[in-house]
């Protein structure tokens, strides 16, 4: 097993969520409302707009760039015209996406297999039903990066280095497939627990740590501040996906299924448009995902992809790693068709 060093006792609450772009310090977005339909908008919406009515659907999610075709989907009006009532619901940390989802006070919301998979194994009742940003392994990043006065300048000097982690997250996840990938084994990883990502990058700066793992928005501030990038998951494997995720009893009622592909539909509109014009779009982005100043101009913006099930081969390898570190209560299988986990 790998080791670790618990300088800094930080709790692992579950997952970190999809923290592709999580901020250096988490400021927290008002609540976006994108109103209710005009009566022309509705008699356009078909279905769901007929099943569901005003009811204000909620989604839940971290200040981080996996929701920007939401946020762009607010700003051009998309729900309105579906004639859907959305709120997004921005949450300052991932233990608190997690009580919002659990709570049932979000219907939708952007998480991560692990997270997802966690609840599941906890009692709450979810499935995954699109990805949100890592359908293929350019979207999105996470990997390990050494500070500017780091000795560790390649992969290979990472084995017994203590790496700062925090543990049962989507991040310690892929730098174990990044480590195991580049022959470093299980007993050579040494892990120093740093839950907090502002804590860790400072860490790192600071020379306190070797190495980190981080996601995205603080691998780009560490390479504009002379940090070394050891490894990142945007090539080979597809390792990381961020994930809508929905409470299943939206969609047991009446016109939920409706319902759901009107959500799809605004998402796919909204993808469609940041591809085809990103910088359109930076301004939304900076808005929503807080980016430190000293990248917000410079971030590369991802193209998306449209709506589509996680598939086995994203979900399968994540269960069996969380199997192996204890990190799920009840062991799981997940069935590509519906998004959904099963209790084995």
């Amino acid at each position: 097993m790998a080791k670790v060093l618990n300088r800094r006792n930080f709790l692992a609450l579950g997952g970190v969520g999809a923290l592709s772009c999580l901020p250096l310090l988490s400021a927290c977005s008002s609540n976006a409302s994108f109103g209710a339909a005009s009566p022309a908008a509705s008699s356009a919406a078909g279905a769901s707009a007929a099943t569901d009515g005003a009811r204000t659907i909620k989604v839940g999610t971290l200040p981080t760039e996996d929701l920007l075709p939401y946020w762009v989907a607010g700003e051009e009006g998309l729900f309105e015209a579906h004639g859907l009532n959305v709120e997004v619901v921005p949450f300052q940390a991932a233990t608190e996406l997690i009580a919002g989802v659990s709570s049932g006070e979000v219907d939708l919301a952007m998480t991560d297999i692990m997270v997802t998979a966690s609840m599941v194994a906890g009692g709450t009742d979810v499935s995954m039903k699109w990805v949100t940003l890592g359908a293929t392994p350019d979207q999105g990043r996470f990997g390990i990066m050494a500070g500017p006065n780091s000795s560790v300048k390649s992969i290979d000097k990472l084995a017994g280095v203590p790496i700062g982690v925090g543990s049962n997250t989507i991040l310690e996840y892929v730098m174990d497939k990044l480590l195991e990938a580049a022959g470093i084994t299980e007993d050579q990883i040494v892990v120093e627990e740093l839950q907090k990502l502002p804590v860790r990058f400072q860490a790192m700066m600071a020379n306190e740590v070797q190495a980190a793992a981080l996601p995205g928005s603080l691998l780009a501030l560490g390479e504009a501040q002379g940090c070394t990038l050891i490894a990142d998951d945007t090539q080979g494997e597809n390792l990381s996906q961020s994930v809508m995720i929905v409470q299943n009893s939206l969609l047991e009622g009446e016109g939920g299924e409706a319902l759901l592909q009107e959500l799809q539909a605004v998402w796919n509109e909204a993808v469609d448009l940041v591809n085809a014009n990103p910088e359109n779009y930076r301004s939304v982005l900076i808005a929503n995902a807080n980016l430190s100043e000293e990248i917000a101009d410079s971030y590369p913006i991802c193209q998306y992809p449209a709506a589509q099930m996680p598939t086995a081969d994203m979900v399968d390898p994540v269960l069996a790693w969380m199997e192996k570190k204890g990190y799920l209560s009840q062991q799981l299988s997940y069935d590509a068709s519906t998004g959904g986990f099963t209790v084995k």
